[in-house]
């Protein structure tokens, strides 16, 4: 393991693991809807507990770390510096991991806040923004020991993410009143939805774009479309996305002009997701034998797709007509998978995949079961979104027609039972890139390619 990468490595393998830990809650979770009496009583096997820690894991232990591990790899390439502290980001790496193992271990204990995306008690959301402040720290000084003077679009996304998200992470967890993590009524609505929308708005986009703006141009070995429109982008996003968490609230007593920004900027959005998009799929016009060639690009370049389709889903879905059909219900699942698992996710891996042969200086340990786990992932997130997506459609007009809640489980028994099918191959996609990664990281002789 080289010197100067064990913090890319570190976080490649971080991610890598809890992968696995995070689909198998989910897995179970889905398990519990199709037979709820199958695990018996046990406590921290009850949907309401798998779920929470299914939701953080993916976001704080799989998906996060996955996207930091190529963010810490490209920074020094990028800068023509060294990354300011190794030892600070193995420090890092080791505090991140036993904040999962906290995290883990209270949320399944039934220790929660109660606040959706917001659960992790008190003592747990202050490691969260340590360890922020730390990445930050060790990022923002690589770049102001940079011998490059120019700021390549992907350190503008990351730098601005990471401390982004530790300033809406503490206000969304109201750290400031360690006994209850919240304010009352109304305030406490708005405010945990300015962190729940922007914990992927400002967090899992900005380094998911980074990694695509470094990887895809290197692997289609063009330069990128334009820079400026990067910029633009950029900008943008920032400005466009803060406002949108309230559109989760459109049937609840939130001033309403506060919803009017809400939707309004909901539907704004298709401005710099197409300018990302265009300027990407540009970039990478006519070089799909290089796309499919590397196995990384090729899952970052499915992110992409993903988040066009995400994207548009999200703005449709703020209108107050369309959320009298699709909010509360499954659709809304469906539409968070797509997001975390179809774009963030997809873009996770394909960086980890693209940085690990670059750092050892030996191919995967093996492109099958890399293409393996690509085709997992891709059945099992659009899966979900069919499923999901009828499922949704037949629980929102069946209540929007007065039906009863539970009149309509059974109507949608059959898409849980497929979707904890699905949830099956993910989890096997999970074991799989773990078994290569680990592979492709400590072990010298070469594997089935």
């Amino acid at each position: 393991m080289s010197e100067n990468n064990k913090t890319a490595l570190g976080f490649c393998l971080t991610s890598s693991f809890w992968m696995v830990v995070a689909t198998l809650a989910g897995l179970l979770a889905a398990t519990k809807l199709v037979a709820p009496d199958l695990m018996g009583s046990i406590s921290w096997l009850t949907f309401g507990r798998l779920r929470p820690i299914h939701i953080n894991l993916v976001l704080f232990g799989f998906v996060t770390p996955g996207l930091l591990s190529a963010a810490f790899y490209y920074f020094p390439r990028l800068l023509k510096t060294d990354l300011f502290s190794e030892k600070l980001g193995v420090i890092t790496i080791v505090l991140w991991n036993i904040f999962l193992v906290f995290a883990t271990v209270t949320l399944g204990l039934g220790q929660t806040q109660g606040r959706e995306y917001a659960e992790m008690i008190w003592p747990v959301d202050i490691m969260v923004a340590v360890l922020f402040i730390m990445v930050f720290v060790n990022l923002t000084m690589t770049v102001a020991n940079r011998k490059e003077s120019l700021l390549y679009v992907s350190i503008w996304y990351v730098c601005a993410g990471i401390v982004l998200t530790a300033v809406t992470y503490a206000l969304g967890n109201v750290i400031w009143q360690p006994d209850t993590g919240a304010l009352k009524g109304i305030p406490d609505a708005i405010l945990l939805w300015f962190y729940g929308h922007n914990v992927f708005g400002l967090l899992l986009t900005p380094l998911s774009l980074g990694v695509a703006y470094y990887v895809i141009p290197r692997s289609c070995k063009t330069p990128l479309y334009s820079h400026t429109l990067s910029l633009l982008g950029f900008w943008s996003l920032l400005v466009v996305y803060t406002h949108i968490g309230t559109h989760h609230l459109l049937q609840v007593p939130v001033p309403t002009w506060l919803k009017v920004i809400s939707i309004v900027d909901s539907m704004g959005m298709v401005i710099p997701v197409m300018i990302f998009l265009i300027n990407i799929w540009y970039t990478a016009k006519g070089k799909f034998a290089e796309i499919h060639g590397d196995i990384g690009t090729k899952f970052i370049f499915v992110g992409t797709i993903m988040y066009f389709f995400v994207s548009i889903q999200g703005s449709m879905m703020a209108l107050p007509q369309v959320q009298r059909i699709t909010h509360f219900n499954n659709w809304v699942v469906g539409h968070a998978h797509i997001g975390v698992l179809g774009f963030a996710g997809m873009m996770a891996l394909g960086g980890m995949y693209y940085v690990v042969p670059h750092i050892t200086g030996r191919p995967l340990f093996s492109r099958l079961l890399a293409d393996l786990q690509y085709w997992l992932i891709l059945i099992g997130v659009i899966g979900f979104t069919v499923v999901l997506t009828i499922a949704g459609l037949i629980q929102g007009n069946g209540w929007l027609n007065g039906e009863t809640v539970y009149r309509i489980l059974a109507e949608i028994h059959v898409y849980n039972v497929i979707r904890a099918s699905l949830g099956v191959m993910i989890f096997f996609g999970a074991v799989i890139g773990l078994y290569n990664i680990l592979r492709s990281i400590f072990v010298r002789s070469g594997g089935v390619q």
